[in-house]
């Protein structure tokens, strides 16, 4: 073990594919000598030489599109976009090509070796154009694996299981955690499954469900509603296309309620794709309507980001609301 930030387990499960597979190579907007806006890919183009980690000009819709092809013959691409909210300019190239390409060809050609590596979401004070968490969009698209990792040990898990899928993979990292989160994290090369939520702490009353930097929000919330009594069950979805159905409603048969939590805004984000299908499945199951604590239907506001984050507060709310329903 070692102790890691999320960066630092990132740039680790980079050298990790890289040093497996010489067919992995890493590129994005300064991602080459100066590592990223972040830093993430420090030190990959020192280690692997321009061929393998290199900048690309600044248009993201040229970026997948390089990527497809690369992918398509047989390369094993992780293209980085340097914030989540620079990614629309290259939406058609995701959702009409690399998305569909295995279908469009019957199976002949694929893009299925693509990573895409994207921080997103708020809590840096980045404004509106530095903010935004658009997953909601992404998992509208069949053909593609959407992942969003919540410490350093999942981070590395997760990004090397989505390198290694046979499908392409959107791979959000929530930025607001890249120096903050710090835990152990394995040095050798390992794996977590893609499409299975994972149980962050058990409880019998409400199921409190989210995802990347949420997760934390919820284990606050869970700790202020545990100290009035409540026993608050914790689940990371962890992917959200696929998404762990099975594991969501076996949570729900056991506690009857269940909260979701998302930074993205309320109307149209992935909570109510969630609590459609859960209410379908569970409805008999239920002891209160399902719960969504979520941003404001507004831009990501600069100098009102507090008042719009769904903080531990407004989730502990929400858990004393659906508990005395």
């Amino acid at each position: 073990m070692a102790q890691m930030n999320l960066l630092q387990a990132i740039n680790n499960a980079l050298i990790t594919a890289m040093d497996e597979n010489e067919r992995v190579m890493v590129f994005g907007e300064d991602v080459g000598h100066f590592g990223g806006v972040f830093r993430a890919t420090s030190n990959l183009q020192q280690k692997y030489g321009k061929a393998r980690c290199f900048n690309t000009p600044l248009t993201e819709q040229g970026i997948i599109g390089f990527a497809n092809g690369l992918a398509a013959q047989g390369s094993v691409p992780v293209a980085e976009i340097q914030f989540g909210d620079y990614i629309f300019p290259a939406f058609d190239q995701i959702v009409n090509e690399t998305a569909k390409w295995r279908y469009r060809s019957g199976g002949q050609f694929s893009c299925g070796t693509l990573t895409i590596r994207t921080p997103y979401g708020g809590g840096i004070a980045g404004g509106l154009y530095h903010s935004q968490s658009p997953e909601a969009f992404f998992a509208h698209i069949p053909g593609m694996k959407i992942v969003i990792p919540r410490n350093p040990r999942q981070a590395k898990g997760l990004l090397l299981a989505s390198i290694r899928d046979d499908n392409p993979v959107l791979f959000m990292e929530p930025k607001k955690l890249y120096r903050a989160s710090v835990g152990d994290v394995p040095q050798e090369d390992y794996t977590l499954p893609l499409g299975k939520a994972d149980l962050v702490k058990s409880g019998t009353d409400i199921t409190l469900l989210g995802w990347g930097a949420q997760v934390e929000i919820l284990e606050k919330a869970a700790e202020m509603a545990e100290a009035d009594g409540i026993s608050c069950e914790i689940l990371d979805l962890q992917s959200i296309l696929p998404w762990d159905a099975e594991g969501v409603f076996e949570s729900v048969y056991k506690t009857g309620r269940l909260l979701i939590n998302h930074e993205a805004p309320m109307t149209g984000g992935f909570a109510s794709e969630i609590a459609a299908t859960v209410q379908q499945e569970c409805f008999l199951y239920l002891e209160a309507p399902i719960a969504r604590v979520c941003g404001l239907d507004t831009p990501f506001p600069l100098a009102h980001e507090k008042e719009y984050m769904p903080d531990h507060l407004k989730t502990y709310e929400a858990i004393k609301r659906t508990m005395d329903y």
